[in-house]
């Protein structure tokens, strides 16, 4: 029941802007002549989870079939898609609801006898499935079957589900088997992240034919091509088994034992959590079971030569904390960290526009994975900056400098602000003044991550040391005159008796400017021609004479 190899259940906007409905032989068709536009039951988060399935999948099953060219046609997808379950003659594996337990359904693991179902919930003499010696609920929607720990509702929000179509459940089990974290005991994390707590990232490259846009089918694609022609590279490096497991749900699991890495496919496309889908008055619900052990072996943080997870020299995976993808951590992961497979460019790519895609949750590791919202970034990369060899590493490198740059400024900005609390005097300065001073910090955080990454890449294709030089001192300048901006708003926001206001503001300009210009400052910026007060607005001009008064 609900077939998604025959049926047409996943809903998709075209190119055209006509919305269709399709089977998964067919989105992997209208992907290879990139006509897809959206997929309208995608939640945010649920982005790389389908992008990594579709590219997992794609790769494995041209890779067992012996197809080195993705088809074009969907018959031809389907045909490729069931050589990965030749023992299931009808489709089991591709049906979102198979009601004998013992056999397997879409991303769910068979059990070992067909009274396991006890385990999940109790079926009464009216089919209706209720819960017995306190097992768990059913669950009626699937944004509740995918529910994530939230310290509150941010981008990504929880029970929202009103009208759901099966598409919807698709997704979300997609998702919930292939990224989750554990939640409570019983309820496991997936292998390919670094500790139970945290979230599986995603950075990889993608073509870029439109400045700016990211295209499913192109992003697919470019995916595909990669893995297959790097497939032989991943085995030599891991212990995989060419032959292994490709699809962990196919595998009965009745929750007490795991397998190993080297039993399985190098693209493992595996499950977390013992779920089956099934029907009650025409509905789609979910029942679960506990588990007493992971479904992979958990020993190896991360370590699974996942080929969108950036690692660190231990080869543990990366977690994207709270702070998401700012300027400064795609900086250091880009300089620091070891690149994943799909992060390195092609040939092709280091000669045309090409666009980093950056996503994950953001999972607070020391708040039991508690999530902080969803991260997702796309920086257009210049092809003028990624000829040279290590581009990406060296992009990073030259980042931390500049960072360097923005710490200057932010530390001078920090104490300005704390001497104008202070009504103008050092004594007075306290350890709440900095703690007032940090959201204004944050601000110009923000607004020089709007553009940072395109200043950096006009510096960094430059080929000229005295161009290069011209390119940094004016974004340098740029950075201290938004700097002045901020501390603007500062004094004129945070409180300081009225009779003191000019004197605290006076100094905490004079401070500003004098360490700006001095060692520990920017000082290179005005051995010569100083600011250039041609560039500046009127605000901005007058907050540069107040403060060299």
């Amino acid at each position: 029941m609900y077939n998604i190899l025959t049926e047409r259940l996943i809903r998709m906007d075209k190119s055209d802007g006509s919305r269709v409905e399709i089977s998964l032989p067919e989105v992997y068709a209208a992907l290879m002549a990139d006509e897809v536009d959206a997929f309208p039951a995608l939640r945010p988060h649920h982005r790389h989870t389908w992008h990594a399935f579709l590219v997992q999948l794609g790769v494995m099953a041209m890779h067992r079939a012996g197809v080195n060219a993705p088809p074009a046609d969907p018959t031809e997808w389907a045909e490729i898609i069931r050589g990965l379950t030749p023992a299931y003659p009808d489709d089991e594996p591709w049906q979102l609801v198979v009601d004998d337990i013992t056999l397997p359904a879409f991303m769910q693991p068979p059990a070992l006898s067909a009274d396991k179902l006890s385990e999940y919930l109790y079926e009464n003499k009216k089919g209706r499935y209720e819960p017995e010696n306190g097992k768990k609920q059913p669950v009626y929607t699937p944004d509740e079957l995918d529910m994530l720990v939230t310290s509150k509702n941010h981008d990504v929000k929880s029970a929202v589900a009103s009208s759901v179509q099966v598409d919807d459940w698709i997704f979300t089990l997609i998702s919930l088997q292939t990224g989750a974290a554990q939640d409570g005991k019983g309820n496991y994390s997936v292998s390919r992240i670094r500790s139970a707590y945290s979230a599986r990232p995603a950075f990889s490259l993608a073509p870029c034919e439109q400045e700016g846009v990211l295209r499913w089918g192109l992003h697919v694609q470019r995916d595909i091509s990669v893995l297959l022609e790097r497939r032989g590279e991943v085995l030599n490096t891991r212990q995989f088994n060419d032959n292994g497991l490709a699809l962990l749900w196919l595998c009965s699991w009745h929750g007490d034992e795991g397998e190993l890495l080297r039993h399985v496919d190098p693209f493992y496309i595996e499950i977390c959590r013992r779920v089956r889908l099934r029907v009650d008055n025409g509905q789609l619900l979910a029942v679960l079971a506990n588990s007493k052990v992971p479904r992979i072996n958990k020993t190896q943080q991360g370590r699974t030569g996942d080929p969108w997870t950036p690692v660190d020299d231990q080869g543990m995976a990366l977690n994207v904390g709270p702070t998401g993808f700012m300027y400064k951590r795609i900086s250091h992961f880009l300089a620091s960290w070891n690149h994943p497979i799909l992060l390195e460019s092609t040939y092709t790519e280091e000669h045309s526009h090409t666009l980093l895609v950056a996503r994950s949750l953001k999972r607070n590791t020391w708040k039991h994975g508690m999530t902080e919202g969803y991260a997702e970034r796309v920086i257009p990369l210049n092809p003028d900056a990624m000829r040279r060899p290590g581009a990406l590493r060296a992009l990073g490198e030259v980042a931390n400098d500049r960072i360097e740059d923005v710490d200057k400024v932010q530390r001078i900005l920090s104490h300005a602000i704390q001497i104008f609390l202070g009504r103008g005097e050092t004594d007075k300065v306290s350890r709440e003044h900095r703690n007032l001073a940090r959201p204004w910090l944050n601000q110009l955080d923000e607004i020089v991550d709007v553009r940072f990454f395109e200043h950096l890449q006009a510096e960094f294709k430059a080929h000229d040391r005295d161009e290069r030089q011209r390119i940094r001192n004016n974004w340098q300048r740029d950075v201290v005159n938004r700097a002045r901006l901020v501390l603007a708003d500062a004094m004129d926001s945070l409180p300081c008796p009225e009779i003191e206001r000019y004197k605290a503001r006076v100094r905490a300009e004079g401070l500003f400017e004098g360490r700006i210009r001095g060692n520990h400052g920017l000082p290179s910026l005005f051995t010569e021609k100083g600011v250039d007060d041609d560039n500046l607005s009127t605000g901005e001009r007058r907050i540069n004479t107040a403060g060299t008064t």
